[in-house]
């Protein structure tokens, strides 16, 4: 099911948490909505789902007008950050207990559950209780929960956030696949650059209630359209008001057209990549991102003076 949101605003108080929002969600798509803290993303998500009502606007979700639709007849599945199991009932009681209050037949829950614990991974585990299973596992007894239902729209706000980074890592690449798999059209809310850039076909950078952008993660990355969204989606160096990515910096044996020289003056090593912290000779301080092996070539060393070609640097207008 596609969504649109058209000229949405939120105001709580004084504060305004929307500002005339606008986006479109296709069929079947896995977007991420993205930005910092109080920048509307679990605003808007909740405006889709119903737990929030717009002050001005309109939400669509497969062409049809649900902005004055209960959150129980949207047909949508949410999951949020800190879920709240039953902790009385099982695995699998937690997970077909939408199907309960629907009165669904006894045999098509235990169908239903038996299928999304193999979906989710958690088969055996179904007589188990929350206290019994870890942060991942909870996560993705969640995920079942909210498909049990068989949603035509899954929101997720920020679903991996209170997860240790290696728990996030293997819930990120699973979520990716059981998408690819279900097809449900998905929308996610974030504030982790590499988590959307690794799950979403589509990023909506959100900043101060607005949309700064929406597009590809190629697109934003490469295309940015304000100086927000390129230092907010991925690392930047800034001189003076121009900005540049590290990984276009290059680091030369020897000098040649349009270099510089510059000091290295610390070299950081993050697994296969190399960070390259160097001194220009106007004391301005930038780094490059180099691989292992081109840092090996080069036998990089503090102290050491390098020739350096900088990109062409990217200015925005105010």
């Amino acid at each position: 099911m596609a969504i649109e949101v058209h000229n949405v605003s939120k105001s709580f108080g004084t504060f305004t948490a929307l500002d005339d929002v606008c986006i479109r969600v296709a069929d079947g798509a896995l977007t991420a909505l993205l930005g910092p803290s109080g920048s509307g993303k679990s605003t808007l998500l909740r405006i889709i789902a119903g737990l929030e009502s717009p002050d001005t606007g309109v939400v669509t979700i497969g062409g049809n007008d649900v902005t004055g639709v209960p959150a129980r007849s949207r047909g949508v599945g949410f999951v949020f950050q800190h879920y709240a199991p039953f902790k009385h009932m099982t695995v699998a009681g937690n997970i077909g207990f939408g199907l309960s209050v629907r009165r669904r037949p006894r045999a098509e829950i235990q169908a239903r559950v038996k299928e999304l614990l193999a979906l989710v991974r958690l088969e055996g585990l179904a007589g188990r209780y929350p206290s019994q299973l870890s942060g991942g596992q909870l996560q993705r007894m969640a995920l079942a929960r909210a498909l049990a239902v068989q949603p035509e729209v899954l929101l997720l706000d920020e679903p991996f956030g209170a997860l240790d980074a290696q728990v996030r890592s293997e819930l990120r690449e699973w979520l990716r696949r059981l998408h690819d798999e279900i097809h449900v059209t998905t929308i996610f809310v974030t504030h982790d650059q590499e988590e959307a850039m690794e799950l979403a076909r589509q990023i909506v950078v959100m900043n101060e209630g607005r949309i700064e952008q929406a597009g590809t993660p190629r697109e934003l990355y490469e295309s940015p359209r304000n100086e927000f969204v390129m230092t907010f989606i991925g690392p930047v160096n800034r001189l003076g008001d121009a900005l540049m990515r590290p990984h276009d910096i290059q680091i030369l044996a020897e000098a040649g057209p349009d270099t510089t020289e510059a000091l290295v003056h610390r070299i950081v090593h993050l697994g296969f990549e190399v960070r390259v912290e160097l001194t220009l000779p106007d004391g301005r301080q930038i780094w490059a991102q180099q691989t292992r092996e081109s840092a090996q070539e080069l036998e990089l060393a503090e102290g050491q003076i390098l020739a350096v070609r900088l990109p062409e640097l990217r200015e925005f207008a105010a």
